[in-house]
């Protein structure tokens, strides 16, 4: 049974822009792959991971999400794949993986925050400004998923003006100090490949929002290639100028982009980036909640969650009481590492990834007959094969996880979120079954 579409209607250009910061968010993040791997496998790392990870997940997210445009997006596709069972895992894990998630973008606005203002790398500051940026995506998404896609093109716009600045000036000024080698000093390619991912991954967030989305048969195949490129470039860009500075991989902590910012253009100009980094984590804050807080939504109307969780505002069309909830137990989350946050996220977010994969080849043979304005390439074959290099990279990342033993235990953590997923459905299927499998 589909949804009606919710009030509001999406359109492509703020898709683009709300999809780019659930994924990306600008150049900041990359700080630890190039400290680990050097400038020149940092780049190839870059380049390789859109193709091997990004690019088949957003196919399989562009052609699902027209086929099937319901809010609720991968827990539709999956519980019409797989059934009731598997669609509330898909649903819980990606929410699960949601906490740890959108803990670490308050951690990074604190951290470009204490650039201009010092209090703010006090921790008990950090938090309560971390609580507070919180509210305030809850506040803002409270107007309704369209005017939260408009305000990330403003967003957008904000975040990436200083880094075409710093390029240039990387560019047109003199090298300082000459990278001699671009060889890491204290790390490898597989140590940099759970934060690469961590960079790419998202896309199937922005389904979420189906319900109001204009033409979705159009406009999400166009956003997850679009996306894909435009994520990229403004990866590559910025780390190859840098590169050309003369700013050695080592000398790579936290708040390196400010710092270079000022080396190159001077203070404004390292100003300016320390703001587009609160731009940045504000910005990919606000998307993802707009995207997480439907999950809550569609459970509840579905009868697995309490109903009362399924409140909309009448005017915006919000599900206001998901949000505020959603708000509450991210804030619950402050203060953990950021790697284990990393590690974390990218184990639970891959488990939902790989239902979705299954049910894009599933729902091939369940339901042909339903129009695909985008088809992943090749067939049924195809349409397997696409998941088989992302979940490899997946199975590497955590292989790796496993020997960063952390404050939270990484296998522990996800046994714990999968217990919590069966128990969702269980009590759900003891009480009477839910509406719908």
């Amino acid at each position: 049974m589909s949804r009606a579409p919710r009030r509001g209607h999406v359109t492509l250009i703020p898709l683009i822009a709300a999809t780019y910061f659930m994924v990306s968010g600008g150049p900041f993040g990359l700080e630890d792959l190039i400290a680990e791997t050097g400038y020149a496998r940092a780049v190839v790392i870059l380049l390789v991971t859109p193709v091997v990870w990004s690019l088949p997940t957003a196919m399989a997210v562009g052609e699902l999400a027209a086929a099937f445009p319901e809010e609720g997006g991968y827990y539709v596709w999956v519980r019409r794949a797989l059934g009731g069972f598997w669609g509330v895992q898909e649903a819980w894990l990606s929410l699960a993986a949601s906490f740890f998630d959108l803990a670490i973008y308050p951690t990074l606005f604190t951290r470009y925050l204490a650039h201009l203002w010092a209090p703010a790398a006090i921790p008990a500051v950090s938090v309560a400004i971390g609580v507070g940026l919180i509210a305030a995506a809850t506040a803002v998404n409270l107007w309704g998923a369209r005017a939260t896609a408009d305000a990330s093109v403003l967003l957008g716009v904000a975040l990436l003006a200083p880094f075409v600045a710093l390029t240039l000036a990387a560019w047109i000024g003199p090298i300082h100090d000459p990278v001699r080698g671009s060889m890491p000093t204290r790390g490898t390619l597989t140590a940099g490949l759970a934060i690469a991912m961590w960079n790419y991954m998202g896309w199937d967030n922005a389904s979420t929002i189906a319900g109001e989305v204009k033409d979705p048969g159009r406009t999400y195949p166009r956003t997850m290639l679009v996306t894909v490129a435009l994520v990229a470039l403004t990866y590559v860009v910025p780390v190859l100028a840098v590169a050309h500075s003369g700013l050695t991989p080592s000398a790579w902590t936290d708040g390196t982009w400010a710092r270079a910012g000022e080396k190159l253009g001077g203070p404004h100009l390292a100003r300016a980036i320390a703001v587009a980094g609160m731009v940045s984590s504000g910005g990919m804050l606000i998307a993802l909640v707009m995207s997480y807080s439907r999950l809550p939504l569609v459970l509840a109307e579905d009868g697995y969650l309490p109903r009362w969780l399924g409140k909309t505002s009448e005017r915006t069309g919000a599900p206001w009481v998901a949000l505020i909830v959603c708000g509450v137990l991210y804030a619950a989350c402050l203060g953990l590492g950021f790697k284990r946050l990393v590690q974390l996220d990218v184990v639970i977010y891959g488990g939902s990834l790989a239902l979705e994969f299954v049910a894009l080849a599933v729902l091939r043979v369940k339901e042909p007959e339903v129009a695909r304005p985008f088809r992943v390439p090749g067939g049924l074959a195809g349409a397997i094969a696409v998941g088989v290099v992302p979940m490899g990279l997946l199975v590497a990342s955590l292989a790796f996880g496993e020997k960063d033993e952390g404050a939270l235990p990484l296998m522990g953590v996800v046994t714990g979120v999968v217990a919590v997923g069966c128990g969702i459905y269980g009590l759900r299927a003891w009480r009477g079954g839910a509406r719908r499998s």
